[in-house]
């Protein structure tokens, strides 16, 4: 798709979307995101990653549960696109009052109290930036990293909406580190979406008894700095509401060589990340092959 037939495209839709009568925007969106789901290629990629998630005891889920997860996924990614795009609509008095709980608020207060700093590691699970919102109107305003869009103007749209919530967004670029560093050590928060080894280079691990790349800027952030490092997921329902889980600190002190040490923690973080994606299998946004195959 030429860039500027992309951009008209996510803003138009984004538009559309904002404005749409609550409910109705839902409803629009996860009908269009399960009719292209049952035609698109991603299809088979994300019941392959459900099927990982879902796997008991080494035993893989029936044909039928995975079907009605892998539609159900679907049904997700929808909502999240649609509730994404009304958050800017909403007054912050509207988000707070669809937060139905929020498990282990307590864990990101007392570390924000610290003042040393917060890194939050998050899947790509139910709707982050709602999450994001939430804990900005709680005056811990959480600043984000994002992959460059093309054209420019498609990425600048997206930051505009975000920051329009709450979340401040920086590219995912070469000065990415040294701005997250600088807010760290004034006592912020970062929120670094981690399931995913979008850059490359990642650091290998178990996730759901595969071995895969994870980033390793959440581990390196917390052990440079000394913040403390969480890790959390917002997740859609009941109905329009949402609710939050955050995990107790995740042990990130220096032991040894940094590598070592980067491994550890994301090998930790990992750990976290599938005790998150398995409460709600069908809320993980993660269409791309994720796993080798069994």
């Amino acid at each position: 798709m030429h860039p500027r037939a992309r951009l008209a495209l996510f803003t138009s839709l984004g538009t559309v979307l904002e404005w749409l009568p609550e409910r109705l925007d839902v409803a629009v969106a996860k009908s269009l995101a399960l009719g292209l789901g049952r035609r698109s290629p991603s299809r088979a990629r994300l019941a392959r990653n459900l099927a990982r998630v879902l796997r008991g005891e080494g035993r893989a889920p029936s044909a039928e549960l995975l079907e009605r997860y892998v539609a159900r996924g679907f049904a997700s990614y929808g909502q999240y696109w649609a509730e994404g795009a009304k958050l800017p609509a909403l007054s912050e008095r509207a988000v707070t009052s669809r937060f139905v709980i929020a498990e282990g608020l307590e864990h990101l207060e007392e570390a924000f109290a610290l003042g040393r700093g917060v890194v939050i590691a998050l899947p790509h699970v139910g709707s982050w930036e709602w999450g994001g919102s939430f804990i900005a109107s709680l005056g811990m305003p959480m600043t984000a990293i994002a992959e460059e869009l093309s054209p420019p103007a498609l990425f600048e749209w997206f930051k505009a909406k975000r920051e329009s919530i709450g979340i401040h967004v920086e590219p995912l670029n070469g000065e990415a580190s040294t701005k997250l560093l600088n807010v760290l050590k004034s006592g912020g928060v970062v929120g670094l979406l981690c399931d995913r080894d979008i850059a490359g280079g990642g650091v290998e691990v178990e996730f759901f008894s595969s071995r895969v790349t994870l980033p390793g800027g959440p581990a390196t952030l917390a052990l440079r700095t000394g913040a403390t490092l969480l890790a959390a997921a917002c997740y859609a329902g009941p109905g329009r509401d949402h609710f939050a889980v955050v995990t107790a600190p995740i042990p990130a002190q220096r032991e040894g060589r940094l590598r070592e040490d980067v491994t550890r923690v994301t090998q930790a973080i990992a750990e976290e990340l599938e005790d998150l994606i398995r409460r709600a299998p069908e809320q993980w946004h993660v269409l791309e092959e994720r796993f080798e195959a069994p």
